[in-house]
């Protein structure tokens, strides 16, 4: 009797095995990602710049992870076509802009089917006569609308920064005003509070001037309205002006242009930025 009570007990646990084993494999099976994002990037001229693309790859892939999206990063910018871009929801620019025809085109073609598009600091810049010359009338003063760079800030600092639409999902659970991570701060060509189709989502606090240290009298800005994170509404778009380290430029710690500060080491800058892409990545083409 014993060893027929034995045989059951037996048995019940192997049925409860082949029931149970099948369940948790599946479970431990990746899940399908949210949504897809490549971002782009050049990473060969300024120190700071680097710094920031190394730095946005680690952190874009570890959110990626936590919150089931996924993330892939190239250098060749000549993936910016129809069919490389075909199963991303979302490019980002993290530190320049496509420079040829066939790629500029077929970015346009991309943003105006439905696609998402998150730019970083550089991405924006245009300056004619420069080595970055103001020669794509519609990413400039269309898409991103604040035409060419007028101005920056410097040494990389903090500042202070106001959200402008509290009500945009990117800046969901955000305080009014917040410390940013350190920074070069931008100025554009255009009054992007001008143009209807702008949604200003981040600028600049006036409790931040002085902002910058100089040496140059023009690098201190002591006054004025510098919006920094902005949507236009006909896109699924946010650019933001972050994306400058602070760099050892001098030497004053050692002899390999050590990074001082780091753009994602700050929670609440973090947020904003994880909100925007899952706004972006949240909504189907």
């Amino acid at each position: 009797m014993v060893k027929y009570v034995i045989y059951l007990c037996r048995v019940f646990l192997l049925l409860l095995l082949c029931f149970f084993i099948p369940i948790v494999a599946a479970g431990a099976q990746p899940s399908k990602p949210k949504f897809k994002v490549i971002a782009f990037y050049t990473a060969k001229a300024d120190l700071a710049h680097i710094s920031f693309v190394h730095e946005a790859n680690h952190w874009f892939a570890g959110m990626a992870l936590k919150h089931h999206f996924a993330y892939d990063s190239t250098n060749n910018w000549n993936n910016l076509n129809a069919a490389y871009l075909a199963p991303y929801q979302v490019v980002l620019f993290l530190d320049t802009r496509p420079e040829q025809p066939e790629q500029r085109a077929a970015f346009e073609t991309y943003m105006k089917n439905g696609g998402a598009w998150m730019g970083f600091h550089f991405a924006a810049f245009a300056l004619t006569p420069s080595a970055v010359p103001q020669n794509w009338d519609w990413y400039h003063n269309k898409f991103l609308g604040s035409g060419q760079y007028g101005s920056n800030t410097w040494r990389p600092t903090s500042a202070v920064l106001r959200v402008n639409d509290a009500k945009h999902p990117s800046t969901k659970g955000l305080p009014a005003t917040f410390a940013s991570s350190p920074n070069e701060w931008y100025r554009w060509e255009h009054d992007l509070r001008q143009n209807p189709d702008i949604d200003i989502l981040l600028s600049i606090d006036p409790s931040s001037f002085p902002l910058g240290t100089g040496p140059k009298p023009s690098e201190i800005w002591t006054g004025g309205d510098y919006p920094v994170a902005w949507t236009n509404k006909k896109y699924r778009m946010v650019y933001l002006n972050m994306g400058h380290n602070d760099m050892d430029y001098e030497h004053k710690y050692d002899a390999s242009n050590k990074t001082l500060s780091y753009t994602f080491n700050n929670e609440v800058q973090n947020r904003f930025v994880l909100n925007a892409l899952l706004w972006l990545g949240g909504k189907k083409r």
